[in-house]
């Protein structure tokens, strides 16, 4: 053999041995069966084009709807957004158990109950399906995710009672359920969220009975249970060591003195119309920094509170009460 034959020979057989070796892909064939499954489910939509049974899921599909763990690969959030093609979630969610985040929003044309597979999701942190055309109970299993700090499940068309499992949940702090078609009771239990639950909304909903008592002394920054068929007497809510910011009670069958009521120094937002609330406005109520009010449509009287804050609530925040008077409603008479 010609010397320049042998270098060129060794040169060839040097270079392939310092050239690093073919790397393998980095998705779990496990999950990208499971996330193929999900796309096929959901009609396979275009949004989901980078999906690609060809490519490395943790590294070529759209990153705006999955990541991976750079340590272990597995598949840790999953994000399908603003999907119009009709479809149902794939039971196959529940074969991604390392994740960590589920985000469905906006998409409308998705229907189907939530697969009872979410419940193998133990490392489940994140859950949000909300503005879809999702139906049937809220689950009872997501009680048994004991990770979960955060659960929205509004704009759907779930049905049924609110599982009294949820309450089970000792590091949720974040709770929405509102916007469905939910009936029955408000759960005694979810006074065992207190204090952690510091967002609660189950407005529009179909929600009877009364406000568990459970509920006394729990301060929320959001409170939402309007919109519903709850009476009874809710001043227990209110008091002058609350830390409540936000309490939204409207149009419900709500029945107590207002007058007697005390407030906690952090309320701003109280919206309490379309009840049955009598007596009038307590002392020092025009000096609260009051940025929504509304007590329109009750059975108020006497003067409203003049100056202050007060200043920004036209005629609509007061209407239709028994015998409230002054502006922006006509003079009181002498």
């Amino acid at each position: 053999m010609k010397p320049y034959v042998v270098s060129i020979l060794s040169f060839s057989l040097l270079f392939l041995s310092l050239a690093p070796p073919t790397l393998s892909e980095r998705c779990n064939p496990n999950d990208k069966q499971a996330l193929l499954e999900i796309k096929k489910g959901l009609g396979n939509p275009y949004d989901l084009i980078t999906w690609d049974p060809k490519t490395d899921c943790c590294d070529d599909w759209a990153q705006s709807t999955l990541s991976c763990d750079d340590e272990t690969n597995r598949v840790t959030s999953l994000t399908l957004f603003k999907i119009d093609d009709a479809g149902h979630l794939s039971p196959t969610v529940g074969d991604l158990p390392y994740l960590q985040s589920l985000d469905i929003t906006k998409v409308g044309n998705l229907s189907g109950p939530i697969p009872a597979t979410i419940a193998h999701l133990t490392y489940l942190i994140f859950l949000r399906i909300t503005k879809t055309n999702i139906s049937g109970p809220v689950p009872e299993f997501l009680g048994k995710l004991k990770n979960l700090t955060y659960i929205n499940l509004s704009d759907n068309n779930l049905e049924g009672s609110i599982p009294p499992s949820l309450s089970q949940l000792s590091n949720l702090s974040y709770l929405r359920l509102d916007r469905n078609k939910l009936t029955g009771t408000i759960p005694e239990s979810f006074g065992n969220f207190a204090p952690k639950l510091e967002f609660l909304y189950l407005g529009q909903n179909k929600l009877s009975g009364v406000v568990p008592r459970s509920f006394a002394g729990w301060s929320f920054e959001t409170l939402d249970l309007s919109g519903n068929k709850l009476e009874g007497d809710i001043s227990f809510l209110f008091g002058n060591d609350s830390n409540t910011f936000q309490l939204y009670l409207s149009r419900n069958k709500f029945e107590f003195d207002f007058s007697k009521l005390k407030f906690g120094k952090k309320l701003v937002s109280l919206v309490l119309n379309h009840n049955n609330i009598y007596g009038r406005f307590p002392a020092g109520f025009a000096k609260r920094p009051w940025q929504e009010f509304n007590v329109s449509y009750n059975s108020l009287c006497g003067k409203i509170p003049q100056g202050g804050y007060m200043i920004r609530f036209d005629l609509y925040s007061y209407i239709h009460n028994k015998c409230l008077c002054d502006f922006p409603l006509p003079p009181c008479k002498l």
